[in-house]
């Protein structure tokens, strides 16, 4: 038996055929590198991190099924298992891309959050701020997603449900340039993270992915963070569960609440109305940027089309180009295409991680669909 495969039952899921999981080497002993509170990277100068992350690390159990269903049967196609969580995707992918990260979160003692932590090691993460809760297993997705790109997530927090103040480290968080933040199942996380809001410094930048977790609050309950946030993450379903809006009034409603820039993402693209009197166009994208002064509609290249093989995570992996090109200080539409080729790699393989670029690989396609050096 893998390492994974105790963390729940596929038998007891309504599908035909026994699903497997992607073979893991068995692990022995978790955590020999434990050192204090949390586990120390190798290649991180704490003093040079430019963005750190905080939010739910997660093994994600990845099923391709053929379709999404309200209720019967259908078949899996594909089964896999990887390291997830949103935040901690995008710093993966930003690691992997050459930038210097830390991340901040709370694992289980048990061989899957060893995982969880030697995959950031790999890229270079420092995993320092990485909290090992006794006792406590590692939290797990169940991921189910279909041709259409549609999909559906069942969430077990696990060690999550253990973060406090007590795990977070402000001197560490505030030392970096941005902080990128993505949701906690539980209340009382919640309720730590508006408590953080209190102690960032005004040097750090928030970057903030609220997901459909948090997204259905509204914002009444999110304006703390959405106060203090400088670049609002957000797909076009969790826009309107947030606002009760449309794309572009919701994204002024936001901007309202004190978000400097507001990405929504549009999936494959859908067609949007912009601007006003002679200025008014009508344009395909698959992102929408807004900021107090402009806007910009990312449209979809007409080259490198591909067949997704899993999109789970896309919007992270976009938000892993998009905050590249800003700490790069690239421009908003740039910073959108880049977010936008990022994501085009990550949907080519199963599992979020799997499929993103390096720097070379980036710059190449880059410069292959935009003409543009990176």
């Amino acid at each position: 038996m893998g390492v994974l495969e105790g963390l729940f039952t596929p038998q007891k899921l309504c599908f035909c055929g026994d699903p497997v999981f992607a073979p893991l080497k068995k692990l022995s002993s978790p955590f020999p590198l434990l050192r204090g509170r949390g586990i120390k990277g190798d290649r991180v100068q704490v003093s040079n991190i430019e963005i750190t992350g905080l939010g739910a690390l997660n093994i994600d159990h990845l099923y391709q099924v053929e379709r999404i269903l309200d209720d019967g049967e259908t078949v899996v196609t594909e089964t896999k298992s990887s390291p997830g969580g949103s935040a901690a995707n995008t710093i993966y992918g930003l690691a992997k891309l050459g930038v210097s990260a830390g991340f901040t979160g709370v694992v289980g003692d048990d061989a899957e959050g060893k995982i969880l932590i030697q995959d950031f090691q790999k890229v270079g993460v420092d995993t320092s701020q990485i909290r090992v809760k006794p006792g406590a297993k590692t939290g797990s997705v169940l991921c189910l997603s279909d041709k259409l790109g549609r999909r559906s997530l069942y969430v077990t927090p696990g060690a999550n449900n253990l973060l406090t103040m007590d795990d977070l480290d402000l001197t560490y968080i505030n030392q970096a340039r941005t902080l990128h933040l993505s949701s906690l199942a539980d209340d009382r996380q919640f309720k730590t993270l508006l408590k953080l809001m209190d102690g960032l410094d005004s040097s750090t930048r928030l970057s903030f992915a609220p997901g459909a977790l948090y997204a259905s609050r509204g914002l009444k309950a999110l304006a703390p963070i959405l106060s203090r946030t400088h670049i609002l993450f957000i797909n076009r379903n969790e826009i309107k569960q947030l606002t009760g809006e449309d794309i572009i009034n919701g994204a002024e409603s936001c901007l309202k609440q004190g978000c400097s820039i507001i990405v929504v993402t549009l999936g494959r693209g859908i067609s949007l109305e912009l601007g006003k009197g002679t200025g008014h166009r009508t344009v395909t994208a698959i992102c929408y940027i807004r900021d107090a002064e402009t806007e910009h509609a990312i449209q979809p290249s007409n080259r490198d089309i591909v067949s997704p093989a899993d999109t789970t995570g896309a919007g992270d992996a976009f938000a892993t180009g998009f905050l590249y090109g800003l700490l790069k200080g690239k421009g908003l539409e740039e910073c959108g295409r880049l977010g936008d080729v990022v994501a085009r790699f990550s949907i080519t393989k199963p599992g979020t991680r799997q499929g993103f670029p390096t720097l070379n690989q980036l710059a190449q396609r880059y410069r292959e669909l935009c003409n543009k050096q990176l």
